[in-house]
């Protein structure tokens, strides 16, 4: 027996192949619908702007209320089935919570109601509706064929022309825009836009021939998957973290649930390419709405697997006869990390309105040193291929068709940088010295082989940090020993004389391993993460802690501990340290020269340990990021509060003073690491307080030791003690007043 979903979009189909356009399409379709779902009442609801849905066609309602009937989103039933994306299907719809009586379209009368969102991959257009006098809720096929009827409904290149926006479109997309977003990736960037998705538009949603549609997406999928064997083959010589990327990228492709869901799609009547989109849209809505950050970044994964795959199945393509400009910015809802590195370097930016600050992409762009946006909410629809735009990643901010007064103040800020880099060049090789002859240590953060050629052209002296979480948040499994050992071999070769810093494994908050089971927490920053994982789970610590013993082969090795919160944990973890040198030695390994072995100062409470954990630790590195949430209480992932407390405020500063003072007092080396150690005001108070390293990004590795050799650090602590004396908040307003009286 026929499905009602395959006789409603045979019917579908043929209205669709009419000649008729704009309203009468959607006239005919409101008909159609009402008709083959044998209701009273047909209708559909489409966004006018953000907030505002309007009836814009219907069979059964009043004829005047069409374009005359606005709701809010989130008001009434057609409002929360928008709001909500999520089917509403009631037998009593005056009885449901939030029901909105529109006298106007006559609708009293009706008692059931069934409404679907009109979508595109995650995105609401609008809401499909039908209505009947009968109290009845309509079947979970009758929901389905709706559900398939308004997929294929907001590919219809019209939708925007009922809202009002096909006259105003050419003016609308010539004006200035400027985006704020968030930081993924620092540095600034002027270019042109290059649009990564070319919409793919499914033309033939409905099949009549289930077995050939899905031996086609069979098909398909086996070119998929031979595809990104060939780009593994191509990524093999040039990079190991592309490697490592790709291939927790095929494993989605490998999917028997995925696959399986798209064939019984193909069952109920649809072509493949639309069962493909189907499972991508719905993908899109729910996990667009899951809390787990990590599941979130897949998603976005999933989404480059089924974009591909619709281009092999519709022979599309991915190119729209746009040339890429000169200096290309890649504007997309987001991307995955397959397709990002096909573009390869030639990139002069990239601005998402969606990622997250650990997605692959943005792993991606870090390691490429280029400005990534990211949440640049609605660029998509309002660039164009070849726009001009201005990338500033240090602010996080777009500007799209700049006028001429942002071009030239944008231009002369990329010219001042370009003459601070040349004096930053000219100091490159001598010491960040202060005139009384005070050196301070500046060495960079790292996580990527890719990063260590910035350590000569930065200048840095070391890497104050080496991020080693990178390499297993890249992979579908756990890494092998062996395959850290070269990795970590490979870093201390290319630092050459220089001192790597080897963090160990920092997962847990925002950073989850695909392999390992995510803990529900309601507060994952001060949860189960760091070092409290590594402790918890010795065998991945000691694994670790072997391959960089092994690494060193006879070098100098440094390792510190992330998130130590008292004593004993960092008892624990040297302890941990000893039982793998221990073992090193009864393999007849080769030994590291010298071996120091530090602890993160990350919690405001380590400050206060016994006078013991001060003699017993090597160094300490007090995590600014982590530290300075912790000490304001304030989440430095929150837009609310992060930028609301002063890193000069003079509680935070007397804070570090007391930890410097401990140091002092036991002969601990101590650095400061972080955001805030790569901003030269920042970084000349830390040091002025007497912090003698210093680990920033490699870009600011110039600005602050320019910085450093113009002032007399003594004369700035004297600064800071009249700002404390004098019962200020804070200290900046002091620093500022004092650095515009030096030359």
């Amino acid at each position: 027996m026929e499905s009602e979903s395959r006789k409603l979009l045979k019917r579908l189909r043929d209205t669709l192949a009419e000649s008729s356009a704009g309203q009468a399409r959607l006239d005919r379709i409101v008909k159609l619908i009402a008709a083959s779902m044998e209701t009273e009442v047909c209708s559909i609801y489409l966004f006018r702007d953000a907030e505002t849905l309007e009836l814009c066609a219907t069979e059964g309602l009043k004829p005047e209320s069409v374009h005359q009937t606005r709701l809010r989103l989130g008001e009434g039933l057609v409002g929360r089935t928008a709001k909500h994306r999520t089917a509403i299907n009631t037998a009593n719809a005056p009885a449901e919570k939030g029901f909105r009586y529109m006298p106007e379209t006559g609708e009293e009368r009706y008692s059931s109601f069934c409404g679907v969102p009109v979508q595109r991959l995650g995105e609401v257009l609008g809401v499909l509706v039908v209505q009947s006098k009968a109290a009845r809720e309509f079947t979970h096929d009758e929901v389905y064929a709706l559900e398939v009827v308004a997929m294929v409904l907001a590919e219809m290149t019209e939708l925007g022309a009922f809202v009002g926006e096909g006259a105003a479109l050419s003016a609308r997309h010539q004006q200035s825009v400027m985006f704020r977003g968030t930081v993924g990736q620092e540095g600034t960037a002027e270019g042109r836009v290059y649009l990564h998705e070319p919409r793919v538009v499914v033309t033939n949603p409905v099949s009549d021939d289930p077995e050939r549609e899905i031996q086609r997406l069979r098909d398909a999928i086996e070119n998929l998957r031979t595809s990104l064997d060939e780009m593994l083959d191509k990524a093999d010589s040039v990079n190991t973290e592309q490697v490592q990327v790709l291939e927790a990228y095929r494993m989605f492709a490998n999917s028997r649930s995925w696959m399986k869901r798209m064939e019984a799609d193909i069952e109920t009547g649809l072509s493949a390419e639309a069962a493909v989109e189907k499972e991508q849209s719905l993908a899109r809505t729910r996990m667009g709405q899951a809390t787990d950050a990590y599941l979130r970044d897949r998603m976005h994964d999933l989404d480059d697997l089924a974009n591909r795959l619709l281009r092999i199945l519709t022979g599309q393509g991915k190119d729209t006869g746009a040339e890429m400009p000169d200096n290309p910015v890649l504007v997309a809802r987001n991307i995955g990390p397959g397709e990002l590195l096909e573009y390869g370097k030639r990139l002069r930016g990239i601005v998402l309105e969606e990622g997250s600050v650990g997605s692959h992409a943005a792993i991606v762009a870090r390691a490429w040193a280029i400005p990534l946006i990211i949440h640049a909410e609605g660029i998509t629809t309002e660039a164009l291929n070849g726009d001009t735009i201005l990338l500033d990643g240090d602010q996080g901010i777009a500007h799209l068709r700049p006028d001429e007064t942002v071009q030239n103040a944008f231009r002369d800020k990329i010219a001042m940088q370009a003459r601070a880099l040349e004096r930053y060049a000219s100091i490159r090789d001598l010491p960040a010295e202060d005139l009384d002859g005070t050196r301070v240590t500046l060495t960079m953060n790292a996580g990527l082989m890719a990063d260590l050629p910035s350590l000569v052209s930065s200048g840095a002296e070391g890497v104050g940090l080496f991020r080693t979480e990178l390499q297993f948040l890249v992979r579908n499994q756990m890494p092998k020993r062996a395959e850290l050992s070269r990795l970590y071999s490979r870093v201390m070769d290319a630092a050459g004389d220089r001192r790597v810093a080897f963090r160990t494994l920092d997962i847990g908050s925002d950073k989850v391993l695909p392999y390992m089971k995510a803990n529900n927490e309601p507060n994952p920053a001060m949860g189960w993460r760091a070092i409290r994982v590594g402790l918890d789970k010795p065998g991945v610590l000691r694994m670790q802690l072997q391959a960089l013993l092994r690494a060193a082969n006879g070098r100098p090795l440094t390792v510190m501990f992330p998130f130590i919160a008292q004593h004993d944990e960092f008892r624990a973890a040297r302890s941990e340290m000893d039982k793998a040198i221990e073992r090193e030695q009864i393999l007849g390994h080769t030994l590291p020269s010298q071996i120091h072995v530090g602890a993160m100062l990350e919690t405001p409470g380590l400050a206060f340990a016994p006078d013991a954990f001060f003699e017993e630790v090597d160094f300490i590195s007090v995590g600014g990021n982590d530290l300075k949430q912790f000490f304001f209480a304030a989440d430095r992932e929150n837009e609310l509060v992060r930028r609301r407390y002063d890193t000069l405020n003079l509680s935070f500063l007397n804070y570090l003073q007391m930890v410097v003072d401990r140091c002092n007092a036991a002969g601990t080396p101590l650095s400061f690491c972080g955001e805030d150690a790569g901003r030269p005001i920042e970084a000349i108070c830390f040091a002025a307080l007497g912090f003698r390293a210093l680990s920033m990004r490699p870009a600011s590795v110039g600005p602050v030791k320019h910085l450093i050799r113009r002032i007399c650090l003594s004369e700035l602590r004297e600064v800071i003690e009249t700002a404390r004396r004098s019962g200020d908040q804070s200290a900046r307003g002091r620093v500022m007043d004092w650095l515009s009286t030096q030359s």
